[in-house]
């Protein structure tokens, strides 16, 4: 016979529901069921410093090697939940879930039914952060909806079309964020929620413009290639200004192209900001390194293809007294290799690793404006990079990568 649903079901129709925060730190959860769902429950239960344990016949192998939890890979058996506080019926099979619940409901633990919410206790709510705050939502068991409301809450609070007036303003620092390759909308979560928040912005020419056009009027937007340097190096002015802005009392974020330490002399400010005493943070970014050929279709590693990526930079040629590079080591290498400010001097590059030794028919792909609508992709092989560069007219940025991978396509590989 189907399972008629308990007299309080209420949230059936949406109703019912109390939401409340629970402190489960230190307190035993338990979690019936390895699979896709429980997988998914594992994060939030762990960060909020339960004791979880989960009991299954077969774990998934991201549930069996989860840090913090244990797993007991074995069948539910009632008294499993002796102890519990909060327990989670996530198994295919209907009959253990309704048999977790019944324990659940004599011990009066509350509990999660996955497979049909009407059963169950208690309703996981869809949540999602902003700052330091939490927030759920509950849609009357319909999981869909609640998960569409939340990312959309979530998308709002980041790109700041939905703001919260209050007092509260991040402390006085600086944070250094990777905007990523170009495309405002691979920027990460983390970096697009400090922007919001910032008082101050010295960005890059390469810092995808759009996040500067989302701002609001009271952020101070300052052009890091329009500091003025005087006999100081053009470096050290901005570290200057980075460090006066945040001992105004101010939040800075230094937005970056790709990530703050690919290239990206975000290192060097760390160090200004912790010499001077400054708060300082680094938010990571997708490097255009990775990212552009990956928009073009090109795996930087490939199994059975390549083993080893190795980038490297353009600003000086081989020989330069200032280069850190053994080009004829490189040459010597047969996976990929990409190249980052070279569009300039494309040939010269090509010609130091065919002097090396490197196969003139090794293929090459130089990505412009990796991510982007302009996106222009130009394929060739090492022999002919340089006069292909030079004929189509290659502008930066762009990124060079040499190899067997830079043969493949999206179609292809």
């Amino acid at each position: 016979m189907p399972e008629t649903p308990p007299v309080n079901a209420g949230f059936a129709a949406g109703e019912g529901h109390y939401l409340v925060g629970l402190d489960l730190a230190g307190r035993k959860v338990v979690v019936v069921g390895g699979g896709s769902v429980a997988q998914r429950r594992l994060p939030n239960l762990v960060s909020s410093g339960a004791q979880v344990h989960v009991i299954a016949i077969d774990p998934t192998p991201a549930v069996e090697s989860f840090a913090g939890v244990h797993v007991h890979q074995r069948a539910y058996a009632d008294g499993d939940l002796d102890g519990a506080w909060y327990a989670m019926a996530c198994t295919d099979d209907p009959a253990v879930n309704a048999a977790v619940v019944a324990e659940a409901e004599r011990r009066h633990t509350f509990c999660v039914r996955a497979d049909d919410a009407r059963f169950g206790t208690a309703v996981t709510p869809a949540s999602g952060r902003h700052r330091d705050v939490r927030f759920g939502v509950l849609a009357g068991g319909d999981h869909r909806l609640s998960a569409a409301l939340r990312a959309a809450i979530s998308r709002a609070l980041a790109d700041g079309s939905l703001t919260v007036e209050d007092d509260t303003r991040r402390p006085a620092g600086v944070a250094l964020v990777g905007g990523g390759p170009g495309d405002p909308d691979l920027i990460t979560v983390r970096g697009q929620r400090l922007l919001a928040d910032a008082d101050v912005v010295v960005a890059d020419r390469l810092a995808p413009p759009e996040l500067l056009a989302a701002l609001g009027p009271q952020v101070e937007i300052i052009d890091a290639a329009k500091v003025p340097y005087g006999r100081a190096m053009k470096q050290e002015a901005i570290n200057d200004v980075l460090v006066a802005k945040a001992r105004e009392g101010k939040f800075v974020v230094r937005l970056k192209g790709g990530d703050p330490y690919v290239y990206g002399r975000g290192f060097e400010e760390l160090q200004a900001c912790v010499a001077a005493g400054v708060p300082v943070t680094v938010v990571p970014g997708i490097s255009s390194s990775i990212a552009a050929p990956a928009s073009a279709g090109i795996p930087i590693t490939h199994r059975g293809v390549t083993h080893e990526v190795v980038i490297a930079s353009g600003h000086v040629p081989p020989g330069h007294p200032d280069s850190l590079i053994d080009w004829a080591a490189l040459a010597k290498l047969r996976g990929t290799l990409v190249l980052m400010m070279a569009v300039e001097r494309v040939e010269v590059f090509a010609d130091a690793l065919l002097d090396g030794g490197r196969p003139p028919a090794t293929p090459v792909a130089m990505i412009e404006n990796g991510s982007l609508p302009t996106q222009r992709v130009l394929r060739t092989d090492l022999a002919h990079a340089g006069e292909v560069a030079a004929q189509e007219g290659l502008r930066p940025p762009a990124i060079v990568v040499i190899g067997e991978v830079a043969g493949f396509t999206d179609a292809a590989g």
